[in-house]
């Protein structure tokens, strides 16, 4: 491959590594290499999910992120933390803002509350290499918030990101650096089932065509893996060879929003009844997000998960004559549906709901038979309350009954609690 027409930066891929676990760890002062310590999403659920584990307890007993609650060793010395996703935020954004004393914002992408691109063009005569610049940020980041991180060294931020998954986690150092001259030799050797962006169901399906690894992906075929996968083939091709042409400089907060919607993974399993009140949350949040940013939708989806003791569900999708970002009309869309692909007996264990297909909402039909006008009157006092007060000052009588989940989503952020 020849890499000469291709651009080159220098980009850094920065994970902070146990990032809950560190910050519980220091709000306790403790070092978060030595305590054994576990966040878990709710400790009054045994079946809760481990969201991180320090570095010692991962290394003495083997606890991971997909771990349980109730795995959890029977040790004294373990500290149980329930997780506070407000604080981890927190401290997510106090990292980017002493990043930012090094580089301007259009320089860093963030890409989750513990893990961020920066692209450091220009900064070896301050700073020294890309190396020394990644060992500098490493250590500030170790020196004010107590963490440690792993950072990847790339010509993108493909590269970038998946040096530092394989190869700076297990570095002495935690630093690796991956050039596209270095990607036969460094990454061509990984199982693709470690490579960001490759799934365990795509997995699946390069295994079935004999790929099994980053090389045997970038010498198969361009126009086999196009015809099978279209655009993502396509990109996957040229993700094995090391060319990613995604921006490294910019905006990356995203501005154009296609939906609306909000569901939910139910705590326990929801009979019929009472997923009325639930769905009506639901679509209470998706249209208040739509009124603030002054959009309405023609279509309306519903999608209902049951229990496992069944499986199944079912995502359907119904077009509405007017656009609408009123509550009471997207519900009633929903109820629709419901009633007419819901099987009539299995308990339901989750549901979403969407409004898609935008338009801007300024314009009004009138009508003879409906009180649109009101209705939105009433909507947009109810917003200015819940901006004013919180969003759980003026709920609906539905939202305190056992099918309601407004006054619980209220204290989490993120699915956890604040």
């Amino acid at each position: 491959m020849d890499y000469q027409g291709y651009p080159r930066n220098d980009v850094l891929c920065i994970d902070m590594r146990s990032f809950y676990a560190s910050v519980e760890c220091m709000k306790r002062g403790l070092d978060p290499k030595k305590a054994l310590l576990a966040v878990v999403g709710d400790t009054a659920r045994r079946g809760s999910i481990v969201l991180a584990a320090s570095p010692t307890l991962k290394r003495k007993y083997g606890i991971s992120n997909v771990s349980r609650y109730f795995e959890l060793p029977d040790d004294p010395s373990l500290i149980i933390a329930p997780a506070h996703m407000g604080d981890y935020l927190e401290v997510s954004v106090e990292i980017t803002k002493m990043i930012r004393n090094y580089v301007p914002q259009q320089a860093i992408h963030v890409y989750s509350v513990d893990e961020l691109w920066v692209t450091i063009n220009g900064l070896n005569k301050l700073y020294g290499s890309p190396y020394e610049i990644a060992h500098m940020l490493q250590f500030e980041i170790r020196e004010q918030f107590g963490i440690e991180s792993v950072i990847g060294i790339g010509d993108n931020k493909f590269l970038a990101k998946v040096v530092m998954d394989i190869h700076a986690k297990k570095a002495e150092d935690g630093i690796a650096e991956c050039r596209y001259e270095d990607v036969e030799a460094k990454l061509w050797p990984c199982d693709i089932h470690d490579v960001w962006g490759i799934g365990s169901r795509m997995t699946k399906n390069l295994n079935r065509m004999g790929i099994l690894t980053l090389g045997d992906l970038a010498r198969h075929p361009l126009k086999y893996l196009k015809k099978n996968f279209g655009v993502m083939g396509e990109q996957l091709y040229w993700h094995a060879w090391g060319i990613d042409l995604s921006p490294v400089y910019g905006n990356f907060v995203k501005t154009e929003q296609k939906s609306y919607g909000h569901g939910i993974t139910l705590l326990r399993d929801y009979e019929k009844e009472e997923i009325y009140a639930c769905l009506l949350d639901l679509c209470e949040e998706a249209c208040r997000r739509a009124r603030t940013d002054d959009k309405e939708g023609r279509t309306v989806h519903l999608g209902i998960g049951y229990s496992s003791e069944t499986g199944g569900g079912f995502s359907r999708s119904m077009s509405v004559q007017s656009p609408t970002n009123i509550t009471g009309d997207m519900y009633q869309v929903c109820l629709k549906l419901f009633q007419r692909f819901y099987d009539g007996k299995s308990k339901i264990r989750r549901a979403s709901v969407a409004l898609t297909n935008l338009n801007d909402g300024c314009d009004v039909q009138l009508s003879l038979f409906n009180n649109e006008p009101k209705k939105k009157d009433l909507a947009d006092v109810m917003d200015r309350i819940r901006d004013e007060y919180g969003s759980t000052a003026v709920l609906r009588a539905s939202s305190y009954t056992s099918g309601g989940i407004t006054i619980e989503r209220s204290k989490k952020i993120g699915g956890h609690y604040a």
